[in-house]
C-alpha cells in the first residue's frame, strides 16, 4: 500500500515539474467531525448517531481544472451509546488513494457563485480495526474497502478553502462486527471464541469539517480556476491602450478619428462626411465650409455662387433645408451632437444671420430602439440642443422653436446604418 501511494506521488510530482500550468494543483487537507458505525454491530449494541473521534488528513493533485486524485488517510474510534448500550470502543485507521472531479467546474457553479465548490471521490484502500472492549480477545481486523463521498466548498481565499465532507465507507472481508464481541457471521459458532473464518461486509460513514490548504505560485488553484478568467498583463494593456489612443487621434479636429478619416488633414471649421471626407454639397469644386452658394454650383471666383445674382436663393436654400439635406447627427441614446455634424447647426444660423425675416424650427428625432416616451423625450432632448447652439451663434429665440417628434418611421429599422441616420435634428423653415 505504502509503495502504491509513493509511486502515484512521485509521478505527480514529475508530473507537475515538467509542465507548464496557469493554476496551482497541489493541496493539502485535513478533516475533523463525527463518524458513525452502521452493520454490523452485535445484538443490543448500539453506536450514536453522531459519534465525534474521526480526523483524516490528504494530499490531492490536480491534472486540471475537473480531475485529480488523492491519498490520504482517516483514524478514530467507534463507541457506544452511553446509558443505552453495553461498552465498547473500536479503533480504527483507513488508507485510501481516490479519483476527485470537480463537480463546481463541471456544473459551472461559477455562473452563480465564485466561492462556492463541489468535490466528489470514489476510491479503494484498506482498514484495520483494533477493539478494546471485547469477549473475543481479538487479533487486529484487516480489511479492504471502498470509499466514495461529496466535497463542500467555501474560498476563503486564493490559499484556503473551508471544506466540509460526507462519506461512505464499505469495508470487505470484516472479520468482526465493529464492536468486536461477535464475528461478522449470520450463524455464529457455538464456541464464541471460535473463528468460522466467515467474513462479510461493513458499512459506516463520516461527516467532517476542515480547511484545504493550496500549494503552489501561481494566483489559482484548480478547484476555483476559469480559463476565461486570463487577464492580459500591465505590459499588455498598456500597448494595448497606447494603440488605441493613437487609432483614436483626430490630428484636424474633424470629429473623424485618424485611422477612419480619408482626408486627415482638412481644414478647421470645414463640413466632413462620416468619413472624414470634406463636403461639396453642390459639386462645383468649392467645399461647403467656403463656399458661400454650397447648394448653387458656381464658380472658385465668386466663391461658389453662381456669376448670374439669384434671386430666388431663400427659396432654393429652404427647399434644401426642408427636404432633409442639413442635419445634425447623435450617437446611440445620446443628445451630444457628433462633431463632424456640428457645422450643419452652424450653417443654419448663418443662413438665418443673412435672411432676418426667416424663422425655423428645430425637429428632433430617435431611432425605434426603446419606448415610446422615452424616443420623445431624447427626441427633445437633442433639437433642445441644437436650438441652444444656434442661439448661442447670436439667433434671436423669438425666430427659432424646437420639437421632439420620437421614432423616425421613414428609415429601415431592420439596418444599423439607417438607425443611425434616424438619430438626427432636421430643420424646417417656416
Amino acid at each position: 500500500m505504502k509503495k502504491l501511494i509513493l509511486a502515484i506521488l512521485l509521478f505527480s510530482i514529475g508530473f507537475s515539474v515538467f509542465s507548464q500550468s496557469e493554476f496551482n494543483k497541489w493541496s493539502l487537507e485535513t478533516n475533523f467531525g463525527f463518524n458513525k458505525a452502521m452493520a454490523p454491530l452485535t445484538p443490543g449494541y448500539l453506536s450514536p448517531s453522531l459519534n465525534i473521534g474521526h480526523l483524516d488528513l490528504g494530499v490531492r493533485y490536480m491534472f486540471n481544472e475537473k480531475f485529480g486524485l488523492k491519498a490520504d488517510g482517516g483514524f478514530g474510534s467507534f463507541s457506544e451509546v452511553k446509558g443505552e448500550s453495553p461498552e465498547f470502543k473500536t479503533n480504527y485507521l483507513r488508507a485510501n488513494i481516490q479519483g476527485v472531479i470537480n463537480l463546481g467546474r463541471v456544473m459551472n457553479f461559477e455562473s452563480f457563485s465564485r466561492k462556492i465548490g463541489l468535490l466528489g471521490h470514489f476510491g479503494g484502500g484498506f482498514g484495520r480495526m483494533s477493539f478494546e472492549e471485547t469477549i473475543l480477545n481479538t487479533a487486529p481486523d484487516y480489511h479492504y474497502n471502498i470509499i466514495s463521498g461529496l466535497t463542500g466548498q467555501f474560498k476563503l481565499g486564493t490559499r484556503v478553502a473551508l471544506t466540509s465532507d460526507l462519506s461512505m465507507i464499505y469495508n470487505g472481508r470484516q472479520t468482526y462486527t465493529f464492536d468486536g464481541n461477535t464475528f461478522n457471521s449470520d450463524v455464529q459458532p457455538t464456541d464464541p471464541t471460535q473463528n468460522p473464518y466467515v467474513h462479510a461486509p461493513g458499512t459506516w460513514w463520516t461527516a467532517t469539517v476542515g480547511l484545504s490548504f493550496y500549494l503552489g505560485s501561481s494566483d489559482e488553484h484548480a478547484d476555483w480556476y476559469i480559463a476565461t478568467d486570463k487577464y492580459a498583463t500591465k505590459a499588455e494593456l498598456a500597448s494595448q491602450i497606447s494603440g488605441i489612443k493613437d487609432m483614436l487621434k483626430d490630428s484636424d479636429g474633424d470629429g473623424i478619428p485618424d485611422y477612419l478619416d480619408k482626408e486627415p488633414n482638412t481644414p478647421v471649421g470645414a463640413r466632413v462626411n462620416t468619413q472624414g471626407v470634406t463636403l461639396d454639397s453642390d459639386n462645383d469644386g468649392t467645399p461647403d465650409h467656403i463656399d458661400k452658394c454650397p447648394f448653387i454650383p458656381g464658380p472658385a471666383s465668386t466663391n461658389g455662387c453662381p456669376i448670374q445674382e439669384i434671386k430666388e436663393e431663400v427659396d432654393f436654400l429652404k427647399k434644401a433645408i426642408n427636404e432633409g439635406y442639413v442635419n445634425v447627427y447623435f450617437a446611440f441614446d445620446s443628445d451630444n451632437p457628433l462633431s463632424y455634424s456640428i457645422s450643419s447647426a452652424h450653417y443654419i444660423a448663418n443662413f438665418l444671420k443673412r435672411n432676418p425675416g426667416v424663422s425655423l424650427e428645430v425637429k428632433g428625432y430617435a431611432d425605434e430602439l426603446g419606448s415610446d416616451d422615452y424616443n420623445i423625450k431624447l427626441s427633445e432632448r437633442r433639437a433642445k440642443a441644437v436650438y441652444t447652439i444656434i442661439i448661442s451663434s447670436g439667433i434671436d429665440s423669438a425666430r427659432i422653436s424646437y420639437k421632439g417628434y420620437g421614432e423616425d418611421t421613414s428609415v429601415d429599422k431592420s439596418s444599423a446604418d439607417a438607425r443611425q441616420l434616424a438619430r438626427r435634428t432636421s430643420f424646417e423653415i417656416k
